[in-house]
């Protein structure tokens, strides 16, 4: 038997133990003479394998009462909520794993996806599950970038959900961030990366990421602004949060001209406003004042989160935050 074949053994032997057996990690590290830490290692393998494939199951009037409560706040057409779960990882592909769904359930034939970039877009077209064979095109939204360790570029996502569709994929030519609003303007200036960009602006969906003002948040991470421009933004601006990573909102959703804006090459906020679905995705329990501003900004038609997130969010906005 090949190596790899045991491998695979193993590993489904482990997963039915756990998730059909409902034997504990210990007993089953017991079982199999190996540690409870390699158990965890090899269930999260499993998963990402496609051995164990786990679709996210709520109570249908939990989540009919939320998602009404935010489309009568809101405005919005849709709320997809996941029940909460301590680790963020799992937290993150349970709210993929419900726009995954939805994006399966939405997409026709001769539609056109724009594509973000960040750890929660990617984890939708990482998730394991079965999709419809569509004629359709993703396209990516924003320029490329890298971060070592993490595929999370536009690109990457955009290719790796046109695999999953069996569809085509558009690729932006452009570096995500340039350093300054003059050297935008000449890339902008390029045909090819115009066209794209238009092309983008005329689809039928977005899909995007929603993020939080931290000064050690992923576009600081990546090295687009410093953490002493997010907490200028903050707070003597009062931004709360970005929608795909670079447009800066206040609490009530309206665009705020920082120094970091127009130095990233991807849609702008008004061609995402003319994108007829637009779905952003915000798993991490610290974005509630993002979402709550990303809703307010009435771009969003499609909100993808926790259910701590969206009791939060409906809180703050009943208090009139």
């Amino acid at each position: 038997m090949r190596e790899s074949d045991s491998d695979g053994e193993l590993l489904t032997e482990i997963a039915v133990a756990y998730y059909e057996n409902e034997q504990t990690q210990e007993e089953i590290a017991s079982r199999f003479g190996i540690s409870r830490i390699k158990v965890g290692r090899l269930l999260k393998r499993a998963r990402a394998e496609g051995i164990v494939e786990i679709n996210v199951r709520y109570h249908p009037v939990f989540s009919s009462q939320i998602e009404q409560q935010l489309i009568k706040s809101f405005g919005i057409k849709r709320a997809l909520i996941a029940l909460d779960h301590p680790d963020e990882n799992e937290q993150r592909q349970q709210v993929a794993s419900l726009v995954s769904t939805y994006l399966s359930t939405s997409l026709k034939n001769g539609m056109t996806v724009a594509v973000g970039q960040g750890r929660n877009v990617a984890a939708v077209a990482s998730h394991v599950g079965v999709f419809p064979e569509r004629e359709c095109k993703f396209i990516c939204g924003i320029g490329g970038t890298r971060r070592e360790g993490e595929l999370i570029d536009a690109d990457h996502i955009s290719r790796h959900l046109a695999r999953k569709f069996n569809a085509s994929s558009e690729t932006l030519y452009a570096p995500a961030y340039v350093e300054t609003p003059e050297l935008k303007s000449a890339f902008m200036q390029n045909r090819l990366i115009e066209e794209t960009i238009g092309r983008a602006s005329r689809a039928d969906i977005a899909l995007v990421g929603l993020g939080d003002m931290n000064e050690n948040s992923f576009m600081v991470q990546l090295g687009w602004f410093t953490s002493q421009e997010i907490i200028t933004a903050r707070q003597k601006q009062g931004v709360v949060g970005d929608i795909a990573g670079y447009a800066f909102l206040d609490i009530q959703g309206k665009p705020v001209d920082t120094v970091m804006n127009d130095r990233v090459i991807g849609l702008g906020l008004e061609q995402l406003r003319r994108i007829p679905i637009v779905i952003a995705i915000a798993s991490e329990n610290t974005k509630a004042t993002a979402i709550l501003a990303a809703l307010r900004s009435g771009i969003i038609d499609v909100i993808a989160t926790s259910a701590s997130n969206a009791h939060a969010v409906l809180s703050l906005n009943q208090a009139k935050w």
